[in-house]
């Protein structure tokens, strides 16, 4: 303190005395002591040491940055050590004073830090009234005696974040913005499909917003789209065109209203902001930018898949005579479908099966050599066919085989064919692949060779052409065996036929899950409910979980997991992982809406529990970390909870799965109480570990997107499909009633389906709009319909009832009846069946009943022969759907 008293008073004095103007060596020396003092302030502030306080003492530290500065911003950090513990008879923890920053009446807009009540808490005042956070849940008194750094990180407006953002999805224009609205964010979007960008085509893009109430959309000088607002002016100064530096982008505040993380691809010119010129190349902070418009910026030669995601295309090719292709390819999955084309009974295709390449020309095979090429790198294929031999060069080697037809065949014509990359929807045999393909050629061995435009594709399904993400995971992540084998089943299954397991959805692999579905334009509802990017919803059944599956034996000594979670619930499964017997096992989860990190150290668990609840329906991220016999537990960059057991010799392995949400049935009992045993009920994002994300998730139970807006009861389909299956209780005979409510968001989709094992069905399904009940009852199909009068796509609830007694089947939607009489079955059995509602595996389902795409909506109030069906006690729950929760807009 007296340093920063008697300094200032010797600069004025050396003011003094140089004003008496004295001889220039006299001037020359004390300018060069003002020199000498400015060189020890400034070494002296770099100088960090600790201090000791007494609780008589203080210091006021002069910040270099403007207080103007720290408005919108604060960031500070300090070492604290606690203070030695008193004597006993002192009574305990006095409180006490640590850290105070702001003006100096002290009566608002002010933070600082103090122990109260032995715990460290911050407070701030904003211009109101003081708030109180807590800031670790351990005992000041219980600190460990060394330094422990303390970091306090403010935002001006942490919940209303002002934007204003423009975006391409799917081709179509979508504007976000918020400048300090009391309702929050205004969204403007093109849902009538006016004006499509993405055509490689110039188009003018103009936003005006009037009188500062309402912003107007205009492409092409042609009105798409206006949303009034509240009366606001432009806060902004700083513009970002093309895309913006991640930190913005992935700040906790904006990432729930601008869930795209891609920059722009492609060329702009004639850049006006307030009716100002703007050359994009000369700004200062420029980044990737070029003069021109060069033809690559608008292809894609490269496309990422997801593992049920696929491209195809029609060109006049054969590929079975006097052919040559080639692309290349990047993936950690052993097994998928790279390419296909069939053209009557002859296939050709190139696929992978536990990490080799194999092409199939006619049943014809030539495999590589037993190189694993799922190794995450970069390889190249050729392939070749001609009359003579059939090639496959993987990189630099060279695997061949004699046609035998030889001779035998005539010239074949080239016409249009339809090909697949990525997978197919008419070979089940193959699993799709999961990964990146570029650079892909076709051409007859007497043609230039020309590069695929993936863009120009008729069919993209699930898959991004944007980017193709670099997967490295420490895990080697990999679908389960029966799910993306290449080889046929030896079981009793149908050819292709999924066992009632399988997953109808990877929702981790893919950035863009409905980026590709199409609008049904019979429907009020869009098929695709606003959600955040990369997060996903779990919970409505006990089990509802995703699951990766990995290679390696153990994690390490040491392993780092970070994931962000949001939830009202009290208790439920977050993480969770173990060995066969689970005698090692590492988990965490919710009890009491605190946290709960867990693991074994030997034959004893390490518990670290959060104090504060965490189910308050916020973001939250989590580091849970595992070294050894020491745990700790970080939450939102503040709180730090660590705890140790002493060692032990025993080795601690795993076996996997990963379990994210939830677990499968019988699992973790052993080791965690039961109520937290039960799935995670919220949203989950960006699971990683040691800073990889973890990716291609192998199963997935009851998981949806995680959707922004209002939700209501009623279980929700969405477009990427799943289905429910009924508990024995439910299931159907000779003689039933089904009754349940339905608001869709598309005109077609299986409803429910009930099937026996020898061949005897029942399928309510809709297409384009019509209801349609098909019936076998071993003689042979009848069927009846309703057209409703009024759209069931129409965005409100409509109820159905199907009635069967024996050959009679009545259906009733809403005020609509139809019924048809069958044939009498001689020797009916009333097998009892299994009930599917929303969906069905495709492997039951005849040509004739399946509708084209899945059922994309809500259903409720499911009834059979009046009583309840609970679907949060179904039998199981595979793929995208929601339990329980619905979108109501």
């Amino acid at each position: 303190g007296n340093l920063t008293e008697v300094v200032p008073q010797l600069l004025d004095q050396l003011r003094t005395v140089e004003q008496k103007r004295p001889a220039s060596n006299v001037s020359a020396s004390i300018q060069r002591i003002r020199e000498l003092i400015a060189q020890t302030r400034s070494v002296a502030s770099k100088i960090q040491v600790s201090m000791m306080f007494d609780g008589q003492s203080a210091v006021e530290v002069h910040p270099k940055a403007r207080m103007d500065d720290l408005k919108t911003f604060t960031s500070l950090s300090l070492y604290m050590k606690p203070p030695p513990v008193k004597q006993p008879e002192l009574g305990g923890t006095a409180d006490q004073f640590v850290l105070y920053l702001g003006s100096k009446n002290a009566k608002k807009e002010y933070m600082g830090l103090a122990i109260k009540n032995d715990n460290l808490v911050y407070v701030y005042n904003l211009g109101t009234k003081d708030v109180e956070i807590p800031l670790d849940s351990k005992p000041v008194s219980s600190w460990p005696a060394y330094f422990s750094i303390v970091k306090i990180e403010r935002l001006l407006k942490v919940n209303k974040s002002m934007f204003f953002s423009l975006e391409m999805r799917n081709g179509y224009l979508h504007v976000s913005y918020d400048f300090g609205f009391s309702n929050g964010p205004v969204h403007l979007e093109d849902t009538m499909k006016k004006a499509q960008i993405n055509d490689a085509k110039y188009h003018e893009i103009s936003i005006i917003y009037h009188n500062d109430k309402k912003m107007i959309l205009v492409v092409d000088r042609r009105h798409v789209k206006s949303m009034d607002n509240e009366k606001m002016k432009v806060p902004f100064t700083d513009i970002y065109i093309g895309g913006a530096p991640p930190e913005i982008l992935e700040s906790r505040t904006l990432r729930v209203h601008l869930p795209l993380d891609i920059n722009f691809r492609g060329c702009m010119k004639g850049f006006q902001f307030q009716k100002k010129d703007f050359n994009l190349l000369e700004q200062t902070e420029t980044l990737g930018v070029g003069y021109g418009c060069p033809e690559d910026s608008l292809i894609s030669r490269r496309a990422y898949f997801n593992g049920q995601s696929f491209i195809a295309s029609i060109q006049k090719i054969s590929f079975f005579d006097g052919f040559e292709g080639g692309f290349n390819f990047r993936t950690l999955q052993p097994n998928g479908l790279l390419f296909y084309c069939a053209s009557g009974s002859d296939v050709f295709s190139i696929s992978l099966d536990n990490g080799t390449v194999i092409m199939d020309v006619k049943g014809i095979k030539v495999q590589s050599a037993d190189k694993q090429y799922n190794d995450g790198l970069s390889h190249f294929i050729i392939t070749s066919v001609s009359p003579a031999r059939y090639e496959l060069i993987v990189d630099k080697s060279r695997l061949g085989s004699k046609n035998p037809t030889k001779g035998k065949v005539e010239q074949a014509q080239a016409d249009e064919k339809k090909f697949y990359f990525g997978g197919s929807p008419i070979s089940p045999q193959y699993a799709n692949f999961t990964g990146c393909i570029s650079n892909a050629y076709f051409t007859r061995l007497d043609r230039d060779v020309e590069v695929e435009d993936f863009q120009r594709y008729s069919e993209k399904v699930h898959t991004s052409l944007y980017e193709c993400p670099i997967e490295s995971s420490p895990l080697f992540l990999l679908h389960k065996k029966g799910k993306n084998s290449s080889k046929p089943e030896t079981s009793q299954k149908k050819k292709g036929e999924k066992s009632k397991d399988a997953p109808s959805w990877d929702p981790v692999g893919l950035k863009f899950l409905e980026r590709n579905v199409p609008r049904d334009s019979h429907c009020h509802l869009s098929n695709s409910p606003r959600a955040i990017e990369h997060a996903y919803q779990y919970g409505g059944t006990a089990n509802s979980r995703q699951e990766f599956e990995h290679l390696k034996g153990d994690f390490g000594e040491k392993s780092q997991f970070s994931i962000r979670l949001k939830t009202r619930s009290s208790h439920g499964m977050i993480f969770y992982v173990s060995d066969q017997e689970e005698n090692d096992f590492m988990a965490l989860f919710l009890a009491h809406g605190r946290l709960v990190f867990m693991f074994n150290v030997g034959h004893k668990k390490l518990k670290i529990r959060s104090q504060e609840k965490y189910n308050d329906g916020l973001w939250h991220d989590v580091i849970f970390i595992r070294e050894k016999s020491s745990g700790r537990l970080i939450i939102d960059g503040l709180r730090v909870l660590e705890e140790s057991l002493p060692p032990t010799g025993a080795t601690w392995k795993i076996k996997g799965p990963i379990y994210l949400g939830g677990v499968a049935p019988g699992k973790a009992v052993k080791n965690v109480q039961i109520n937290s045993v039960y799935s995670f009920s919220g949203c989950l994002s960006n699971l990683q570990l040691s800073g990889a994300s973890i990716t291609s998730a192998s199963q997935t139970f009851s998981v949806t997107p995680c959707f922004e807006g209002p939700m209501e009861t009623g279980t929700y389909f969405s477009t990427e499909g799943g289905y429910v299956v009924l508990d024995e209780s439910f299931n159907i005979g000779l003689k039933f009633e089904i009754a349940f409510e339905v608001r869709p968001r598309s005109s077609s989709g299986t409803l429910v389906h009930g099937h026996s094992v020898n061949g005897e069905y029942l399928n309510v399904h809709m297409k384009n709009g019509q209801v349609i009940v098909k019936v076998n009852n071993g003689i042979r199909d009848f069927s009846t319909l309703v057209t409703p009068k009024q759209s069931l796509c129409d965005g409100r609830w409509h109820r159905i009832t199907v009635i069967r007694d024996s050959n009679v089947v009545q259906l009733d939607v809403d005020s609509e009846v139809n019924h048809v009489v069958g044939p009498l079955n001689p020797k009916p059995v009333d097998q009892r069946e299994p009930v599917f509602v929303g969906g069905v595996p495709e492997s039951l389902l005849t040509p004739r009943l399946a509708p084209g795409r899945p059922f994309t909506g809500c259903i409720r109030h499911f009834v059979i022969d009046g009583r309840p069906v609970s679907f949060s006690k179904a039998a199981l729950v595979s793929g995208a759907v929601s339990i329980n929760s619905c979108p109501a807009a």
